[in-house]
């Protein structure tokens, strides 16, 4: 399996996987259209997982930001993931976010956020996000589903603040 920056010609089995991954619902797939159209899109956060040259896997992180009285940080959501339902829980996941990790590292962004299943993400190292002064206020979640992954260093201590996810994921 090899994992590398999604390209145009990706975006149609991108689309499918998401539909797929997601019971056959379009929300997440055209979440990700919007992602792509938008300022906060990092072409080199939407990734593909390719196996005998077939795409099996996406994840995208985009930017977002966190606020806090006068301090504005810019930090990196993550959100979709989907891997196709007959090769989930193979592993398939947790590459793309650990090379995801690696890209936002590599590109300077300090904090990645998501909305997520609370059993799964804390395996690859996300950690509940209220705890550390994040707040999520735009979506009514329980705080064991609002976490955080801290890819540089100390950034838990410097950015604190509320969570403000961009227009692209309220369309």
């Amino acid at each position: 399996m090899i994992i590398r920056t999604e390209i145009e010609q990706d975006f149609e089995d991108v689309y499918q996987i998401n539909f797929q991954a997601f019971g056959n619902r379009e929300d997440e797939s055209k979440l990700v259209e919007r992602i792509r159209k938008s300022e906060e899109f990092v072409p080199e956060l939407s990734l593909v997982a390719e196996k005998n040259n077939e795409i099996v896997g996406h994840i995208m992180l985009s930017k977002a930001i966190v606020e806090a009285q006068n301090e504005v940080h810019t930090v990196i959501v993550l959100a979709p993931i989907a891997i196709k339902p007959d090769l989930q829980k193979q592993g398939i996941g947790s590459s793309l976010i650990e090379e995801g990790i690696r890209r936002c590292k590599a590109l300077g962004y300090g904090l990645i956020l998501l909305i997520g299943h609370p059993s799964y993400y804390p395996r690859v190292g996300f950690q509940p996000a209220r705890k550390f002064g994040l707040e999520l206020k735009q979506f009514e979640v329980l705080d064991e589903v609002f976490m955080v992954y801290e890819v540089e260093e100390r950034k838990l201590q410097e950015i604190r603040g509320e969570l403000k996810y961009p227009k692209a994921f309220f369309s």
